[in-house]
Parts: C-alpha cells; structure tokens; sequence
C-alpha cells in the first residue's frame, strides 16, 4: 500500500493558532561525548544496515506467511508483482493442505487469469491446477490453454490434465518438442546467446532493431538449451522468420510426461517414445516416466478398443 499523501492546509486557515510544542534546545555535550557520540553512529550505521537488509528480506521471502488482509490485497493489487506472485504461492501451499478457507480468494486468483502480464496469467494458470475439484478454475483453465503466450498454455494443459481433461494435449505434446523462436517483427537481429547456451525462462535471447528505432526483447518462455541460432547477428529478419530453436530442460519434459500419462493419445506416442532411449543430457527419470506414459498411453487405447 502506498503512503497516505498529507494534504497541504487551507488557504483560509485562521491567523492565530494555539501555541505549538515546546522548542528544545539542544544540551552542550559534555567533555569527550562527542567522542563517544562518534562511536556509537560508527557502530549504528552496521546495525541499521544489518536490520535495514532483513527487513528487506523478511517483506520479499515467500515463506513469511501472509495474513488474510495481506494475501487479499497482494492478490487484487499487481502493481508489485513479487508480492502477488508471493500471495499465489501462499495460495498453493493452502490447497494442498486441502484448507477450504483458501477458497475465499478463488475469485481473485480467476481474475488473474485475465491479467495483461503474461507472468502473472501463467503463475495463475499453475495454481488453478492445483485444486482439480473447482470448476471455476476448470473453466478459466480450458480459457487459457487457447492463451496468446506459449508459457501461459503449457500451465493451463498440465492443470487440465489434472481435471483428467485433455483439451490441452496438443500442447502438452509440443512441450516435448524444439522451441521455434519466430520473429515478432522485422528488423536487424541481435543475439544474447550462443549455439549451447542454457536459457532460463524469461531470459532474454535476441533483440530486434525495428525500423522505427525500437528495441524489442525476444524472451524465453522455457528453460532449456539454445540448440542453434538460424539467423547470423547483424541480420534483417522479417516477421515470422526463424530466429533459433531451444530444447527444453528435463522438469518441463518430466511434467509434460506425467500430464500426458493421464491424457495422452496414441498420436502422442512417437514424441513420448523419444525419451525412453538414452538422450543426452537426460536422468534415468526422464526414460522412466517415459516408459510409464508410454504404457499408460497403450493402457488406455486397449481398454478403449474392448469398450468399442
């Protein structure tokens, strides 16, 4: 909440006023306190930094648990967004301890769905698949898997997933997949990354010079590895053209492998049996949950065949 702004007095306030606090006049200090005054700033200045930085810490730590009046505010106010991200993850840690109160702010998190930053929609869409029983979130989740931001459609599919609804299958498949990086404009390209480079999501991989003279960041919606750059730095890309592709990191091919061993269609079998081999740079968890999918897959399309 932001400070309350102290309104300047009237024009028309009366000439005389009651008499206002005493003026103090400051005591001589006595021989050699000066030099003990000294010391005691010189030692207070550490301190005050000291508590100054866990102050700091203490209002930015995610684990510090909000009140109702603070996750409330947190959640309808987003123009700090490590707060309201805080109030989501206070939120997620209630539904898994299946606390029915957290539901008073279901609307609010709902809400965030609709929000202009990609970031907040996509930490939202995470949280409403936490609670796979709320059909408000079914319903705001089966929304943004048609979202305009590829991060945002991933959460909501792994959240269907976990309604058992595979409307978002498709993008669960293309989680398994090279990440195109596709010019959003034309322009000259820049590039912040080399062939190899590990990316985190939200980094920033290329910059485009539009012709207009602005500078627009090309950022990451995974974490992963930059498997090449198409484009050379110094280029003149158009709209649409392939800029780099980037392979994505295990815990996003983990999750996508455990949504579509709930979901996943005999279509999706080609991507999911890619990881049952040994990958480069994959754990033997990866290959493991892989060969679950696969046979949840098989699993499911047997029964269907009997059933039919």
């Amino acid at each position: 909440m932001t400070g309350d702004v102290v309104a300047s007095p009237p024009e028309t306030e009366p000439l005389v006023r009651g008499l206002g606090p005493p003026v103090l006049t400051p005591p001589v200090p006595a021989a050699g306190s000066e030099r003990r005054l000294s010391g005691a700033i010189v030692l207070g200045v550490p301190v005050l930094l000291v508590v100054v930085t866990f102050l700091f810490w203490y209002q930015t730590w995610f684990g510090r648990r909000l009140s109702e009046s603070e996750l409330r505010e947190y959640l309808e106010d987003t123009s700090v967004p490590h707060k309201t991200q805080h109030a989501l993850t206070q939120a997620v840690a209630e539904i898994l301890r299946h606390d029915p109160a957290v539901e008073r702010v279901y609307p609010q998190i709902v809400a965030l769905a609709g929000n202009k930053e990609a970031g907040l929609r996509s930490m939202a869409a995470w949280v409403m698949g936490q609670d796979n029983k709320s059909q408000e979130f079914h319903t705001a989740l089966l929304k943004l898997v048609e979202d305009s931001e590829p991060a945002v459609r991933w959460n909501a599919a792994l959240g269907l997933a976990r309604f058992g609804d595979g409307a978002g299958e498709p993008q669960l498949r293309l989680m398994l997949r090279p990440y195109d990086f596709r010019a959003p404009q034309a322009g000259t390209i820049s590039f912040e990354v080399k062939d190899s480079d590990s990316v985190r999501s939200g980094s920033v991989v290329a910059r485009i010079k539009t012709q207009a003279a602005d500078v627009l960041d090309i950022r990451s919606p995974l974490a992963g590895v930059v498997e090449r750059r198409v484009a050379g730095g110094g280029a003149v890309v158009a709209t649409g053209d392939l800029l780099a592709v980037i392979s994505p990191d295990e815990q996003q091919i983990r999750e996508a492998l455990q949504a579509l061993s709930l979901v996943g269609k005999p279509e999706d079998l080609e991507d999911v049996e890619r990881f049952t081999r040994a990958t480069n740079g994959m754990s033997d968890r990866v290959r493991q949950q892989a060969l679950q999918t696969a046979a949840a897959i098989r699993g499911r399309n047997q029964k269907f065949k009997v059933k039919s």
